[in-house]
């Protein structure tokens, strides 16, 4: 949005204020008010009543503009680019466990005021998100756009993304986006390696919708997918572990990104991580503070018994 533009917007605004504030205003005192002609405050009246705000004007003595009832909110001013990123911090905010219920009433009402151009938009990001965590990183509005109409479309994607010491060209069929306790990501189907993958949109660039529809596959829940990919596959060894602990008591002791819990009965639950070596993995069930049994890898029970040795010789030895 241009200066221009910028500054039209923020003086319909104004106009909208001074038009709530008092019963009747004439047009030269608006004029007066916001430093302008009384032909440019006619221009800003048509903008107003083109939006939806019902701007009454009367003719004589008495006569001028009046903001009338209306029994619909109007459309709300935002351009596309704030639009989208109001829309983005609260999807953001709606996955948190804190603002989530104030950040979907927010998502509710703001999707009741925007225009219907924009509201369009605006639920195919909504209707294309999925979370277990809130999006942390910053990421580009127009990007999580891109993705999500080509989720909401069923079309193809394609962007350049970075495998080991270059960046490849990924075309792809998207079907969710994913919000995490860190970042955002996408579910697709990887066309090129003929299976699912999920794909972190800050590393993205030059995303591109394209023109290909594609049937849509039997999906994997798109959270799950991605939240086990970030806290297990990615890393070289993965672990399972049975806690004896309820699954909410464990979920507020390690972060979403880091483990998978998993109810098993009230009392316990099933843990899945993964790290660059399994010692690093079992220390960190470890310092949860809770009796635990190794159910995946087989190795790692001998591990856990060659390190309760370790521990119970230094102990002995302290002593």
């Amino acid at each position: 949005m241009n200066g221009v533009e910028r500054g039209t917007t923020e003086r319909v605004l104004t106009l909208l204020g001074l038009l709530q504030q008092r019963q009747v205003w004439t047009g030269p005192d608006l004029a007066d008010r916001l430093g302008v002609t009384p032909r440019t405050v006619r221009r800003d009246v048509e903008r107003l009543r083109a939006l939806g705000y019902p701007v009454h004007a009367t003719q004589g003595v008495g006569g001028g503009y009046q903001l009338g009832p209306g029994h619909d909110l109007p459309p709300l001013l935002l351009d596309d680019e704030e639009a989208i990123a109001t829309v983005v911090s609260l999807l953001a905010g709606a996955s948190g466990a804190v603002a989530g219920d104030a950040a979907l009433r927010a998502l509710t009402k703001l999707d009741r005021v925007l225009p219907t151009r924009l509201r369009h938009e605006v639920r195919a990001l909504s209707g294309s998100v999925d979370s277990f965590g809130a999006g942390r990183t910053p990421v580009d509005p127009e990007v999580l756009m891109t993705l999500a109409r080509a989720c909401r479309d069923e079309v193809e994607a394609g962007f350049d993304y970075p495998s080991g010491n270059e960046v490849r060209r990924r075309r792809v069929e998207p079907y969710r986006l994913v919000t995490s306790d860190r970042r955002w990501y996408l579910l697709a189907y990887d066309l090129d390696r003929d299976d699912w993958r999920s794909f972190r949109v800050d590393r993205m660039t030059d995303v591109s919708a394209r023109t290909w529809r594609f049937r849509p596959r039997p999906a994997p829940d798109a959270a799950t997918y991605v939240q086990e990919g970030v806290a297990s596959r990615v890393y070289p060894h993965q672990a399972r572990f049975l806690v004896h602990a309820p699954a909410e008591t464990v979920r507020a002791q390690v972060s979403a990104s880091a483990a998978v819990v998993r109810p098993r009965g009230s009392e316990r639950c099933e843990v899945l991580s993964g790290g660059a070596n399994l010692d690093f993995v079992l220390m960190h069930v470890l310092v949860l503070g809770h009796d635990f049994e190794v159910l995946d890898p087989p190795e790692l029970g001998t591990r856990c018994r060659l390190l309760a040795e370790r521990l119970l010789s230094a102990s002995v030895g302290g002593e």
